[in-house]
């Protein structure tokens, strides 16, 4: 990290001089939110669905009673964590108005909206009273905030001492994968969007992410940085998939 930042934080979605990070993702998902599940779903090959299973794997444990879905897009975390932990509820959180959309009809169709809240929220003003969840999960998220340490404290703030939190984010593979990997993730997911009339930029933004996203070491200090502790790192897939648990 420098004085200015993350660099990850710089990558922008758009050209548009007079928009911030924040704007531009919101639009790019809420223009995306139609397919955005089937493109994942081709992206990974479905490998997705497992990196999910075994990060929820993980709190299996800890019992949390309440848990704060970061970034929760259409809410596949939040439903998968709710069928495989038993939570007494489960609130997801996303600044893009149509995936929560998208979302609420998933978890309406799964029998869950009992169980699963979703709400329009920004985690890096976040609504919700300090101390308040057990778990706080965010699954693919972080590489889009506009402020990652500022996001994080306020993941740190809403947790209950003791409490965990479960990290999930797209990574680079090992240096063998590497080359393959940027072929794949820069000319055929964009060709891939384009093939389903997709938003292409939104596709070549999400690969640079990725390439600037702080990981292993340096995401572990940052965490660490903001009050976490005790922080676990495991990488998924050779490496195209990172995962942190850390507690507060």
């Amino acid at each position: 990290m420098s004085d200015k930042g993350y660099k990850v934080e710089k990558v922008l979605p758009y050209k548009k001089k007079k928009e911030g990070k924040e704007e531009q993702v919101k639009e790019m998902f809420n223009s995306i939110s139609t397919h955005y599940d089937a493109m994942n779903r081709a992206m990974t090959m479905g490998i997705d669905v497992t990196w999910r299973r075994r990060a929820i794997k993980s709190l299996r444990k800890y019992k949390p009673k309440l848990i704060l879905d970061v970034a929760t897009g259409t809410a596949d975390f939040a439903i998968e964590a709710s069928q495989r932990l038993r939570p007494l509820k489960i609130i997801g959180i996303d600044i893009s108005e149509k995936m929560i959309e998208n979302g609420r009809i998933k978890v309406a169709k799964q029998g869950l909206s009992n169980v699963i809240e979703l709400k329009k929220d920004n985690c890096l003003q976040c609504s919700y009273d300090e101390a308040l969840f057990d778990a706080v999960t965010v699954a693919f998220g972080l590489r889009n905030f506009e402020n990652l340490e500022k996001g994080i404290k306020e993941m740190y703030r809403v947790l209950k001492p003791g409490g965990n939190l479960v990290i999930l984010e797209l990574s680079e593979p090992s240096f063998l994968f590497l080359p393959f990997y940027r072929i794949y993730t820069k000319l055929i997911i964009p060709f891939m969007a384009c093939s389903l009339r997709q938003d292409v930029k939104a596709y070549q933004y999400l690969p640079t992410t990725i390439q600037y996203f702080p990981k292993g070491k340096e995401m572990i200090a940052l965490l660490q940085k903001c009050g976490f502790k005790e922080v676990k790192y495991r990488r998924f897939t050779f490496g195209v998939c990172s995962f942190y648990r850390a507690l507060k």
